[in-house]
């Protein structure tokens, strides 16, 4: 069964933004996210992945933090996209191939939980000098 839109615009505004779905699910009381965490990939992760299956891997790179906030996040109808463009570091070195995939999780580093991941629609070359960029126009959506 799929999910109803009002209720796919209510599951990204509490993953998100923490906005409590009424009578249903809380944000965290105590400790909740404040932000959550964009990473690179050379592959799909796949379902059964977590943030560092096959994740970019050049010198200085690392997840960006995004607000957890609608400063961070423009939530429309049941689609998702960050407000500003995702700057990753500038690669440094061990440069080569590219990044295919993006994910949205919970952690800054490590095997942290994908709460979304998908496709890069344009994939990125991972090039000495260069800093990746997600556009903010990238969209994660229920549908």
């Amino acid at each position: 069964m799929a999910k109803g839109n009002v209720f796919e615009n209510d599951l990204l505004k509490l993953i998100f933004w923490g906005t409590a779905i009424g009578n249903l699910a809380d944000n965290a009381a105590s400790s909740p996210l404040a932000d959550l965490y964009v990473a690179l990939h050379t592959a799909d992760p796949g379902e059964a992945g977590d943030q560092s299956t096959s994740e970019a891997a050049y010198t200085g790179y690392a997840r960006v933090a995004v607000p957890r906030n609608s400063g961070g996040w423009a939530i429309s109808g049941s689609s998702v996209s960050p407000v500003a463009d995702i700057l990753f570091a500038v690669i440094a070195g061990a440069a080569g191939g590219e990044a295919t995939h993006a994910s949205v999780g919970t952690a800054a580093s490590g095997a942290g939980k994908i709460l979304y991941r998908g496709p890069i629609a344009a994939p990125i070359a991972l090039a000495l000098g260069d800093a990746p960029i997600l556009e903010a126009g990238s969209a994660i959506s229920e549908d």
